[in-house]
């Protein structure tokens, strides 16, 4: 099962650095078209990728410890990774709509 999770930590990463490349791809073209909204456009991209990314780590992190031997310690340093992906997820979330992720719905409608 810690190989399993090595390999969906990998997908995550992989991710973020994949979605990089692709946002900033598309960043260059935005920009040698001379568009408008170039960095708005990016920033939405490049935090998307991040927040997907934040997701697979997380699920690396959970099949890693529920998988292994739980103990106290174990569970506990879950948490933490856990509580701070959230967080890093909410402000994401936060700097690319405006919005907290419960309000999405209810106050602009779905992103592209």
């Amino acid at each position: 099962m810690e190989d399993i999770g090595d390999v969906i930590d990998a997908a995550g990463v992989a991710v973020i650095v994949v979605g990089m490349l692709i946002s900033t791809g598309g960043a260059v073209i935005e920009l040698r078209r001379h568009e408008t909204g170039i960095y708005r456009h990016f920033r939405q991209q490049l935090g998307r990728t991040i927040l997907l990314g934040l997701e697979l780590l997380v699920v690396g992190d959970i099949v890693r410890t529920v998988a292994a031997q739980p103990t106290l310690i174990s569970v506990a340093i879950l948490a933490i990774i856990v509580l701070i992906r959230t967080f890093l997820s909410f402000s994401l979330e936060i700097e690319l709509t405006g919005y907290w992720p419960w309000q999405r719905k209810a106050a602009q409608p779905p992103l592209e």
